[in-house]
Order: structure tokens, then C-alpha cells, then sequence
């Protein structure tokens, strides 16, 4: 039983290593999108009550490097601006591991606007709860395992990726053909 134990350990914390490695690798088709402005702000965040402290100028850093280094990989022909503001966070605290090990999270609101056009290209801002991912650190706590700089960089991460699926999700926005709407398939009687 311990072997067992042991072995999906080990293969939760070698998940948690390659979470980053898909920067390294070429980014997804987002047809002539280049990042313009990258703007990021906190001022107004919620801090939930049970979480670690972070500051506004923290928070704005982190996601602001964590976009830069998903979207500054695009080198399409015209400039996207993003914007994001950190609405709520929670950073896991210490708790008791296995049983009450909180997760950390963070709530944000995206934007897009297209630069050339001076327009934005979403009618409201795009709301989105972002965890952080599982590894064998969150099935302890992040709070026990990682530092709150750890937490934030990795929530940042995952910050920067959902924006990205999102953005991939409308790339009629970017000069590509829309996605083929799913029609649910009927039963027949």
C-alpha cells in the first residue's frame, strides 16, 4: 500500500513540473494577434478573510509578467490590447493537510481590445474564477508547500492560459473563421 502511496506522490509532483512547459513550446493559432498593451490592475480586490496578504502592486506584477510571457510568444501583424482586473483572491493558508488543505484562488475580469480599431472587442467584461491547478502541493496545501509568491506565480499562470483559452474560444476576433457551433445530437424515438 505505502509503494502506491508513494508512487502517485511522486507522479502528482512530476505533473506539477511540466505545468509551465507549454511556454516552451510554440503557441496556439491566434491568427494575427500580437500583444500591444498589457494592463493590469488591483486596486479595488477583495481579500478573503481566511487568506494570506498580498498587495495590489504584488498582484499587478505577477499577472502582468504571467501575460507577458503567454502573449508575447504571438507575432501576428496586429496589436491586441489586454486588460485584467484582480477582483478577489484567496491564498491558501496553512490548514491541516490532506483533510482541510485550502486551495488557492483567484477571481479576475478580462477585456480585449483591438488597437488598429481603437475598439473593444468584448461587450462585457469576461469574468473568470481561476484555481490553482492539482499537483501533489494542493493535495497537501499550498499552504504548507509553497510560499504566497509561489502561489500568486502560479495562479498567474493559470490566470494568463484561461485568458488564452478564452481568446482561442472567439477567433473570429483575431481574423480566423468562427468555431463551428456544437449542436447537441437528438435521440431518436
Amino acid at each position: 500500500m505505502i509503494p502506491r502511496v508513494a508512487a502517485f506522490c511522486l507522479g502528482l509532483v512530476l505533473l506539477a513540473g511540466c505545468q509551465r512547459n507549454d511556454l516552451k513550446e510554440p503557441p496556439a493559432e491566434l491568427g494575427d494577434f500580437a500583444l500591444g498593451l498589457n494592463i493590469v490592475v488591483a486596486d479595488n480586490m477583495q481579500k478573503v478573510p481566511i487568506s494570506r496578504g498580498a498587495t495590489v502592486e504584488e498582484w499587478e506584477a505577477a499577472v502582468s509578467r504571467a501575460i507577458d510571457a503567454r502573449f508575447g510568444r504571438y507575432q501576428g501583424a496586429r496589436l491586441y490590447n489586454i486588460g485584467i482586473s484582480v477582483d478577489g483572491y484567496a491564498l491558501a493558508p496553512p490548514g491541516i493537510p490532506v483533510l482541510a488543505a485550502p486551495k488557492s484562488v483567484v477571481a479576475i475580469t478580462a477585456n480585449i481590445w483591438d488597437d488598429a480599431a481603437q475598439k473593444k472587442l468584448n461587450p462585457e467584461g469576461e469574468k473568470m474564477t481561476v484555481f490553482e491547478s492539482l499537483s501533489g502541493a494542493s493535495i497537501v496545501g499550498t499552504g504548507f508547500t509553497s510560499s504566497r509568491e509561489e502561489q500568486m506565480e502560479a495562479l498567474a499562470y493559470n490566470v494568463a492560459k484561461r485568458v488564452e483559452t478564452w481568446l482561442l474560444d472567439n477567433p473570429e476576433w483575431f481574423g480566423l473563421p468562427p468555431k463551428p457551433k456544437v449542436v447537441p445530437e437528438t435521440e431518436s424515438k
